[in-house]
């Protein structure tokens, strides 16, 4: 037979074979060389069609912010992976390429998309089968724009607010997390009845790989330090932070990311006993881990020296791709070398390999490389964006409600005749959907489609009431005016990982400062716009009427309004304590010391009533 009619015939390349034998029957034919390249994940800035092409590429991703051009739409983007695809496609074996991005709150990279509330939001709802739902359509959107592979769902449980990637996680109790963890199967599908346990899972073209990260303690860092070192004892780790894992596994989630962060010390992307003899022997996990961006870099001292190191320690203690994202020559020469050497075993190799075609040929990849440009309708459709809407309604945590509990100051009277809107945080899309938009860290104004809480309020007020809108105002502002009442929208920047790591918690851009010299002169309700619980005074919760946490909601800030004019009940509790100085954090429910501001769980209805935790 000669080699063109073998790859005609051959296994691998059919739909009707069991995986495994595909599995086999590829691996067989695959060079070292070929096995190294599918290791190997490149940033799409240095991806050339020769290069995926000529070196058996595994996996091309687009960094936060990594666009094909600025307001790059849904088709642009599949247009961009397609033709990374064909070059795949085009080596000796035809292997796919599998297109890897960060849609953490919808796919939050493409301009137009839907922006779903941030997890700390959503751990405010409690509700799993919304967050369920969420993976649905966030599902729809990232296929639409041609790409396979998810970054999500963060499933870390944030021990301590002053972390930069706090609002990434559900909550700080891990049985929250665990609920929540339904994501995984909103993004992949459900497996059916009797699928195997840790066996990766992808339901069709609908569908895309998703990602638990970051294995394991991201959220439990001393001091909230991003990247930090968490400290604490083998059944601590496994309690707090290993549990929705398992939850994850049993879903059938064909990846695990691993956390820049160390357990007692030793960092986890070169953590042996935790990468592979517990979530590869004893979890029984069969998809493949994958490392974070340049992490390999950050396990030696001065970054990115004794790159050797730095792989081996990493491939043998159980990665299996490696987010390169950059120098991956170096990446591949460096490989090749230690394989050869035999300081990687064969049998390393073997294994990465066959996880991350496993995952590729659940994922039917083989069958269906290309994006599906049917699913085009779907990204920002009504649909959706009403699904955003009612998890916003439900994200939401009444903290006070009028300073007379027999009085209550919501629902406000949207026939008001003299509203008064401040606030940096009113009128900027940018700032309400958080980091993770648009661009990395995200950044303020108009950045994609949606409707700002100003937009909003002038929607639902009535014919004959005057909003007055002034980001800061000054005392002209007041003199002479009537207000009905003040809403004022204050809180944090976007900001992402390391650069939101926050010791002291205070309210930006004055916004206590600015909350207090309005209340002094008008009833006022504070809206605040953060991923995380912020230092409140005593002072100034005396001084307002109402305040709600509205984490980073996202694009549909109607859901804001439906619930502020009573259209809609308060639904949210805390995911996270409020703790009332940072002198005492970490704090946690069930600490002896326990003396928050308010508890996990907290939240009010309308008429004063204290949602059941």
């Amino acid at each position: 037979m000669s080699e063109v009619e073998d790859m005609e015939n051959c296994v691998y390349k059919n739909p009707n074979e069991p995986v495994e034998a595909r599995i086999r029957d590829l691996i067989s034919r695959m060079t070292v060389k070929e096995k190294i390249g599918q290791m190997t994940q490149i940033e799409r800035i240095v991806a050339s069609p020769s290069a995926i092409r000529d070196l058996c590429i595994g996996s091309v991703l687009s960094g936060g912010g990594s666009l094909p051009f600025e307001k790059a739409q849904s088709s642009d983007w599949a247009d961009m992976v397609d033709g990374y695809q064909k070059a795949a496609l085009e080596s000796r074996l035809g292997i796919p390429m599998i297109y890897a991005i960060d849609a953490v709150h919808g796919n939050n990279n493409v301009y137009g998309a839907t922006i779903f509330p941030h997890n700390i939001g959503l751990g405010a709802t409690r509700d799993a089968d919304l967050v369920y739902r969420i993976g649905v359509a966030t599902a729809l959107e990232v296929r639409a724009s041609g790409v396979h592979y998810n970054f999500a769902p963060c499933v870390g449980v944030a021990r301590d607010p002053r972390w930069g990637r706090c609002y990434e996680s559900y909550s700080e109790n891990t049985e929250i997390v665990r609920n929540m963890t339904s994501l995984v199967s909103g993004l992949q599908g459900q497996p059916p009845q009797g699928h195997p346990k840790g066996y990766p899972f992808v339901a069709g073209r609908n569908k895309v790989v998703a990602c638990a990260k970051h294995f394991v303690g991201d959220g439990g860092t001393d001091k909230g330090i991003n990247e930090g070192n968490t400290i604490a004892s083998h059944d601590d780790l496994e309690k707090i932070h290993m549990a929705p894992y398992l939850d994850c596994i049993s879903q059938g989630v064909c990846t695990v990311m691993a956390s820049y962060s160390s357990w007692n010390g030793k960092k986890m992307h070169s953590h042996h006993f935790l990468l592979t003899q517990v979530l590869k022997d004893k979890l029984g996990f069969k998809g493949f881990v994958i490392s974070d961006w340049e992490a390999l870099d950050r396990l030696s001292d001065p970054q990115g020296s004794n790159y050797r190191y730095c792989i081996s320690s990493a491939i043998n203690a159980g990665i299996d791709m490696v987010m390169v994202p950059f120098r991956y020559e170096l990446f591949l020469e460096d490989m090749m070398y230690l394989v050869e050497s035999g300081e990687i075993p064969m049998a390393r190799i073997d294994d990465a390999v066959e996880r991350i075609l496993r995952v590729k040929i659940v994922a039917g990849l083989f069958e269906y490389p290309m994006a599906d440009r049917s699913l085009l309708d779907t990204v920002g459709c009504t649909l959706h964006r009403e699904l955003a809407r009612e998890a916003v309604r439900k994200s939401l945590v009444l903290l006070k409600n009028g300073k007379d509990p027999k009085k209550p100051f919501l629902p406000l009277d949207r026939n008001s005749r003299k509203i008064l809107v401040a606030g940096t945080h009113a009128d900027d899309l940018g700032y309400q959907c958080g980091g993770w938009t648009a661009t990395w860290a995200g950044t303020s104004g108009r950045i994609t489609v949606g409707k700002t809480i100003l937009d909003v309020i002038k929607e639902a007020v009535g014919d004959e009431s005057e909003v007055v809108y002034e980001q800061n105002p000054s005392p002209d502002t007041f003199a002479g005016q009537d207000f009905s009442f003040a809403i004022v929208v204050a809180g944090e920047p976007p900001y992402v990982e390391s650069g939101g790591d926050d010791p002291k918690l205070i309210i930006p851009f004055n916004g206590t400062e600015l909350i207090s010299s309005i209340a002094d002169r008008v009833p006022t309700l504070a809206i605040l716009i953060s991923g995380r619980p912020l230092l409140i005074e005593p002072w100034l919760l005396e001084k307002i009427e109402a305040l709600i946490a509205a984490w980073l909601p996202g694009s549909e800030g109607s859901g804001i309004a439906d619930v502020v004019f009573g259209d809609y009940e308060f639904q949210g509790r805390l995911p996270m304590t409020w703790f009332r100085s940072v002198e005492q954090l970490p704090l946690h429910a069930r600490q002896n010391s326990y003396d928050p501001l308010f508890p996990l769980g907290f939240g009010l209805t309308i008429n004063g009533k204290k949602l059941s935790n």
